[in-house]
């Protein structure tokens, strides 16, 4: 019989509500280190897809799955809310956790998530799908690095028409338009982008500002826009939301300015990457070359960084996640309040 270290990782799934799930499913079914072997959700036609189409085993409980199925790790893909209660008990089995951002539905949910992760030694990385766009892993790199000098603004807008019309399924439709369930509307589903891009570049922000407000859509009762300013020492950081957006014009294109520069990274598969300086002022772009392959989706990330001890990719630390957490909250209280709110809001 082979070792633990050197078989397959054995996987499940918590939560299939999630449409993400079905982008991860199949980076997954192709790594020869790991397999899915079994799913929960309380929905039938869920579990008929996933044993259908991966082999997996159905169970409608999560604390069953993790009782039977022998699962070294987890993928958490249901709502924000009860992915934490998952995670908790994923923790408590010895499990380790993969969870889709933005960690939990509330900085009080993100916290008891790390206090299970760190209480029970497991690892737990938070999935960014634009994590593993090529040209964006570049451009933080350069950003980090110091190529364009010291950084006082990032930008980032994430925008669509609404999960409904860009043709989320019903199942995750319902969760996103809870406010409980998800932790409010478009505020938290797309300005947390931003927040986690702020934090990873410029640490955490002394005052942050929120609005947010049901603007256009009158059949949902969350937020359908809302805007996140993160106020610095030296600089600023800005992150839009919108479920109202027709269209894409500056929609998922994050841009660094610095004191020597700018960056500007294109979305997606294809996407360019853009470096505007004194010497080419209307941009030139930078050559991006292809990523290795854990680099390159989030099941592969997740497993590869378990097999070896590595690290996850920078964007998924748990703990930076989190302080993404806490400007997203302190976003919101203040777009509550009508006034700026401090940070931090509190000290873990």
């Amino acid at each position: 019989m082979a070792s633990k270290k050197n078989r397959k990782l054995r996987i499940g799934v918590l939560g299939l509500t999630h449409d993400h799930i079905w982008d991860n499913l199949p980076q997954l079914a192709k790594l020869k280190d790991a397999e899915l072997v079994a799913a929960q959700d309380l929905h039938d036609p869920l579990l008929e897809r996933a044993a259908k189409e991966f082999g997996a085993e159905p169970f409608h409980s999560h604390e069953e799955l993790l009782d039977r199925a022998d699962v070294d790790a987890v993928f958490i893909y249901g709502d924000n809310a009860t992915g934490v209660e998952m995670a908790e008990d994923a923790a408590a089995n010895g499990t380790h956790i993969m969870i889709e951002k933005p960690l939990a539905s509330d900085l009080e949910g993100a916290d008891y998530l790390l206090a299970a992760v760190r209480a029970n030694k497991v690892r737990c990385m938070v999935n960014w799908p634009f994590s593993w766009w090529p040209q964006l892993q570049k451009g933080l790199a350069m950003a980090k690095a110091g190529d364009i000098g010291d950084i006082w603004e990032v930008k980032y807008r994430a925008a669509h028409e609404g999960p409904r019309e860009m043709g989320c399924s019903q199942y995750f439709s319902d969760w996103l338009y809870d406010d409980e369930l998800n932790g409010g509307g478009a505020f938290i589903d797309y300005c947390c982008y931003g927040a986690l891009l702020a934090q990873y570049l410029m640490g955490m922000p002394t005052r942050v500002s929120g609005t947010a407000g049901r603007f256009v859509k009158d059949d949902i009762m969350v937020e359908d826009n809302g805007v996140l300013v993160m106020t610095y020492p030296n600089g600023l950081a800005v992150s839009e939301a919108s479920w109202t957006q027709v269209g894409y014009f500056h929609t998922y294109t994050p841009v660094i300015y610095g004191t020597k520069g700018a960056l500007m990274i294109e979305p997606r598969d294809g996407g360019k990457l853009w470096k505007a300086d004194a010497r080419n002022p209307m941009g030139k772009e930078v050559k991006v070359g292809k990523p290795a392959p854990h680099l390159r989706n989030a099941s592969a990330n997740f497993v590869h960084c378990l097999k070896t001890g590595e690290e996850f990719y920078d964007l998924g630390d748990d703990r930076l996640c989190r302080d993404a957490q806490e400007i997203l909250e302190a976003g919101l209280i203040s777009a509550e309040a009508g006034e700026e709110v401090s940070l931090p809001l509190s000290v873990i």
